[in-house]
C-alpha cells in the first residue's frame, strides 16, 4: 500500500478520529522523525509489514479475482496493530513508499486487543550485543564503533588479555562482558587516545586492567573484573589513575607501574564491597576514587 494512503487512513486508537492528531498524542514524534529522515535522506526502506485491522467504515472488499483489495479511503478506515511509529514516520516523510501490509478483516474489538497484546509481548527483539557484533558486515559502523569493535576483539582474542575468557561477543552470558557493557565502559575513554592506534589503546588499557586484576587476585580467586558493575567502575576510574601515571611515569605504560598507583585503593579494603556491589557502577567508582584520593602520599 502507498505510504501516504496509510497515513491518511490509519489510526492508533479507535477513540481518535483525526489520524495525525492521534499519532501526535499517542506516539513519540522524535522516533517518527528519525524514521522520516532515514527514508528521505538515506533512501532507506523498512521491509517489515504493517499489521492493520479493517474497521467497518473501510467497507473492505476483495475484488479482481481475489488479487485486489478495495476500501473507502477515509480517516479511521484501519486500526494499526503493529507498526504505529513506522506509519507516523511515513506521514512525516517527503518520500512516498509502497509498504508491505497485512490486513485483518472482521475482527471483534476483543480479537484486535488480543492480537495487539500478542504482537507486543511475544516478539523477541534481537540482542543489542548481536547487532553490534554484525554491524561490520552491514558496513554501518561509526568510527568510534569500529575502534570499539577492534578493541573488544583484541581483548577477546589476545593471549595476554586481562579479560581472556571473560568476553562474550554476541550473546549475554552471566559472568562475561558483552559488547554492550564493553562499549559503554570504554567509549568515554576514547577521547584520551585520539592520537593513538587501536593496538596502542589496547596495550595501555590492558596494562591497567592487568594491574587491577592482579590486585583483586590478592583478595579473592573469583574473577570479579568480569562483573559488569566492577568492570565499568574501574574503567571510569581510569582517567584519574592515568593522570597520576603520566605525572610519575610519563608515557611508558606497564602493568607494574599501574599497579603501584592503584595499590592504595586495595589497601585494607573490604571485599564485601566488590562481592555485593548492587547495580550502580557509578557509586562504586566514587568509592574507589575516594580511596585513591584519601590515600595519596607525597
Amino acid at each position: 500500500m502507498p505510504s501516504d494512503i496509510l497515513s491518511e487512513t490509519c489510526v492508533v486508537t479507535t477513540r481518535v478520529e483525526d489520524p495525525k492528531a492521534g499519532f501526535q498524542r499517542e506516539l513519540d514524534e522524535k522516533r517518527a522523525l528519525e524514521i522520516a529522515r532515514y527514508i528521505d535522506e538515506e533512501e532507506g526502506t523498512i521491509p517489515n509489514s504493517i499489521v492493520l485491522s479493517a474497521q467497518s467504515v473501510a467497507d473492505l472488499k476483495i475484488v479482481g479475482r481475489g488479487k485486489t483489495l478495495e476500501f473507502n479511503r477515509l480517516p479511521g478506515a484501519f486500526l494499526i496493530l503493529d507498526g504505529q511509529h513506522r506509519v507516523y514516520g511515513f506521514s512525516k516523510a517527503k518520500t512516498t513508499l509502497r509498504v508491505p501490509v497485512v490486513i485483518y478483516n472482521g475482527l471483534s474489538r476483543r480479537d484486535e486487543t488480543r492480537l495487539f497484546i500478542d504482537i507486543n509481548t511475544k516478539q523477541k527483539p534481537v540482542p543489542s550485543q548481536l547487532l553490534l557484533d554484525i554491524k561490520q558486515l552491514a558496513e554501518s559502523e561509526s568510527e568510534a564503533e569500529e575502534v570499539l569493535r577492534e578493541l573488544f576483539d583484541l581483548f577477546h582474542d589476545e593471549a595476554d588479555s586481562a579479560l581472556s575468557g571473560y568476553m562474550s561477543p554476541a550473546t549475554a552470558v552471566k559472568g562475561k562482558i558483552t559488547r554492550v557493557t564493553f562499549n559503554n565502559g570504554v567509549k568515554p575513554l576514547l577521547q584520551l587516545f585520539s592520537s593513538r592506534e587501536t593496538n596502542e589503546v589496547y596495550q595501555i588499557i590492558n596494562s591497567y586492567l592487568k594491574a587491577v586484576s592482579s590486585e583483586i587476585s590478592k583478595k579473592t580467586l573469583h574473577p570479579l573484573l568480569a562483573k559488569p558493575v566492577i568492570f565499568r567502575a574501574f574503567l571510569a576510574l581510569f582517567p584519574l589513575v592515568a593522570q597520576r601515571y603520566v605525572d610519575k611515569h610519563e608515557n611508558v605504560y606497564t602493568a607494574d607501574n599501574f599497579q603501584r598507583i592503584i595499590q592504595p585503593v586495595f589497601s585494607n579494603i573490604s571485599m564485601a564491597k566488590f562481592e555485593k556491589t548492587g547495580t550502580s557502577w557509578s557509586s562504586l567508582k566514587e568509592y574507589l576514587e575516594k580511596r585513591l584520593t584519601s590515600k595519596l602520599s607525597l
